[in-house]
């Protein structure tokens, strides 16, 4: 499938516009406000308060008109502040599942159940094989107990009880440790791209903890390992409207009723790569939250190449000329996924990256694409914005490539890299597996960035970033990783 393109070696215009629109809009309200408040500022500076006091009073003495109207005025000011500000989002607390012991699946045991299916042919066995070797996952990887049965089983019903075992596995643990009742949950949005029954992921997580019935809730289908990404940004619009209220987003995949089981090689891929897992977010808007949140949403950025049709097809579910049904990697996936990345960072940079780094790469940009000059391209360095980074863990090659691209330590992408090989890719619900390893580390101190990144089918990648409102201790967390005997 190749690699990815160089892509911070290439920068279109029109998304650093549109980085830096998104800059420009947020601080078009602080360029006209900040001046007005630093001259009264300076005004008010050069008087005492008993002045300022004295002032008013012989003002407002014997004019009730002007006293009611400036009251007014204040009011009005003081309601559209409160009314327009944006809610703060709050992560409250997560939660990734840990399939039990008996779920865990080496590679001698994938290779024996492929062989026992009788489903492959020895060809594909092989490529299978060499897949597992190079991949980047361990030996302790989970898969559902559909693909240990003999025979595989695909059915709808053991599709729901794998689902279910992670959704409630995830939301069990998220309840337990938040002490947040199931009532009190406002917004609910599930994720899973490619297992969608009636009723809903959404309906079956309301059912089960007997949720409340104005609970707004939906389920986000087919929008692969990103969609986790866009669960969090359609969170963070509704909490914008729906005030003092808590959110939950659950992000998973199925792979009991999409393994594939023919020898298309391009859809043998995704056996090898997707593994068993889920993730569980609480966010919040509310004030009483702010004390108890762990992080606060700062940015998300969200990039769509769907218009192309290469970029569209990269990733397609079909069926093989045997009538089974799988997902198909194209040979343009890297490629696709370079562009789909270039632009998300090229507009992600103007809204984080500090002003040095912003006019070194901007002047390289002019020098370049206008001036003609043949200078080598400034590759911005985002280890100067963040201190964190939870790339999807896609697979090896696809680490390497990043790590590259980005100019990362072995430090920074040590999370992708241990989430790969212990969990494998557990798709949209990969980035919260890095990030509990980088509390279970003890490396989350307050106020650090942390930059999640991934990508996925249609093509799209997708971006948020947090910032840490406290420090996390290491030695206190549980999650998905405390209980794994060995620990780099």
């Amino acid at each position: 499938m190749g690699k990815l393109p160089d892509f911070l070696q290439s920068v279109r215009l029109k998304y650093v516009k549109l980085g830096y629109a998104y800059l420009i809009s947020r601080a078009a309200v602080l360029a006209i406000t900040v001046p007005l408040l630093v001259a009264a500022a300076s005004e008010i500076s050069r008087l005492w308060i008993e002045d300022i006091i004295w002032m008013l009073w012989e003002h407002f003495r014997y004019n009730l008109l002007s006293l009611s109207l400036s009251s007014a005025a204040l009011a009005f000011v003081a309601t559209i502040y409160a009314t327009t500000r944006p809610a703060p989002v709050l992560l409250m607390d997560f939660a990734c599942y840990r399939p039990d012991d008996d779920r865990r699946c080496s590679r001698e045991r994938f290779m024996r159940h492929s062989r026992h299916s009788g489903a492959f042919n020895e060809e594909s066995l092989s490529f299978q094989a060499k897949i597992l070797e190079k991949c980047g996952i361990g030996e302790e990887s989970y898969v559902p107990r559909s693909l240990t049965s003999d025979p595989f089983n695909k059915s709808m019903e053991e599709a729901r009880f794998e689902t279910e075992s992670v959704m409630f596995g995830a939301l069990d643990e998220l309840f337990s440790r938040s002490g947040v009742r199931p009532k009190d949950i406002g917004i609910l949005i599930v994720n899973c791209s490619l297992f969608n029954p009636t009723p809903s992921l959404s309906a079956m997580i309301v059912n089960h903890y007997k949720m409340r019935g104005n609970i707004q809730s939906y389920n986000l289908g087919g929008m692969g390992c990103s969609a986790g990404v866009i669960s969090i940004d359609l969170a963070k619009d509704l909490l914008q409207v729906h005030r003092s209220t808590y959110a939950i987003v659950v992000s998973t995949e199925n792979i009991t009723r999409n393994w594939f089981l023919g020898n298309d090689r391009s859809m043998l891929v995704t056996n090898c790569l997707f593994r068993m897992g889920g993730a569980a977010i609480l966010l919040s808007n509310k004030r009483s939250a702010r004390r108890a949140a762990r992080y606060e949403l700062v940015h998300t950025v969200r990039t769509h190449k769907g218009a192309d049709d290469r970029c569209f097809q990269c990733v397609f579910q079909q069926e093989d000329e045997n009538g089974m049904v799988g997902v198909s990697l194209s040979r343009d996936v890297m490629a696709v996924a370079g562009e789909a990345l270039k632009t998300n960072i090229t507009t992600l940079g103007p809204l984080v990256l500090p002003l040095p780094e912003q006019i070194m790469f901007f002047f390289t940009l002019v020098a370049r694409r206008f001036l003609k000059i043949q200078v080598r391209p400034y590759i911005p360095d985002f280890k100067k914005a963040f201190e964190h980074f939870c790339i999807h863990a896609g697979g090896r090659g696809v680490l390497d490539d990043l790590q590259k691209n980005l100019g990362l330590t072995d430090w920074h992408m040590e999370p992708s890299r241990m989430t790969l090989y212990r969990w494998g890719n557990t798709s949209s619900s990969s980035l919260w597996y890095e990030l509990a390893y980088c509390e279970a580390m003890g490396r989350i101190k307050r106020g650090d960035r942390v930059w999640q990144i991934a990508f996925g089918s249609g093509f799209k990648c997708n971006s948020a970033v947090w910032r840490a409102r406290v420090t996390v201790d290491g030695h206190k967390v549980r999650n998905a990783w405390s209980e794994f005997d060995v620990l780099p």
